[in-house]
């Protein structure tokens, strides 16, 4: 399937969706509303999804220009970004990211939510600027990085909004690894197939179990958070 800013083929049962706008990949209604239909359609055809970037840039965060419309828009952005993530979070296959660039707010919050990420050595800036830029981080991303970011670098990483290079995403938690930019594909696919081999729904259902209470929180309070969005700046 393609689309003007997302790119899916299913490879050796691995569903690989490319996201290039030709700018930051912002996140914004048609990159989420194609990411899920190329979700859905992994979930019939491919044992595994690996999601990757444009060179020099993985996702810079939500799409400025809805950011800047006005709090309803905001809320409406922020909450279907909030579902993505959570999609991504409890997803019965296994989901690796290669993250190709800069990773920056909403893109820091995609691979919290993967199951595996691979990043490109580079000057690339990983991280959640949220705090820095006057954005309250909402209740979804505080946990999900309280669950997949090394606990002692939490307060860092998320109320200090310390921004990482590559090699220092990895000792926080964004990365479980690197690799340079020629071989990132190619080690990131590695990885997915070793995944996509593990038994289902083994692997959904321990996922799920591992994941339950971090879900149920951010389920319970998603409603009641929306409201703190409008108070957003451009992130």
């Amino acid at each position: 399937m393609t689309g003007s800013i997302l790119t899916t083929v299913i490879e050796d049962n691995i569903a690989i969706l490319a996201m290039d706008d030709g700018r930051a990949n912002a996140l914004g209604h048609a990159m989420i509303g194609e990411m899920n239909a190329a979700l859905d359609r992994a979930e019939r055809d491919a044992k595994a999804v690996l999601i990757a970037g444009r060179e020099k840039r993985f996702c810079a965060g939500f799409d400025l220009e809805v950011m800047a419309s006005g709090p309803e828009n905001v809320r409406k952005l922020v909450s279907a970004g909030a579902e993505l993530l959570l999609r991504l979070y409890e997803y019965p296959l296994p989901v690796v990211i290669a993250c190709t660039g800069h990773a920056l707010a909403a893109g820091g919050l995609l691979l919290l939510a993967a199951d595996s990420r691979i990043g490109a050595e580079g000057e690339f800036k990983i991280g959640l600027p949220e705090v820095a830029i006057g954005m309250t981080m909402p209740i979804f991303g505080l946990e999900l990085a309280r669950d997949r970011l090394a606990s002692h670098r939490l307060t860092e990483a998320v109320t200090q909004a310390r921004i990482y290079n590559p090699v220092e995403a990895v000792a926080v938690g964004y990365f479980d690894e690197t690799a340079s930019a020629t071989a990132l594909m190619a080690t990131a696919k590695a990885r997915a197939a070793t995944l996509a081999g593990l038994s289902q729904p083994a692997f959904a259902h321990t996922k799920r179990k591992e994941r339950a209470a971090t879900i149920r929180h951010i389920r319970d309070t998603l409603a009641s958070d929306s409201s703190t969005f409008d108070g957003a700046k451009p992130a």
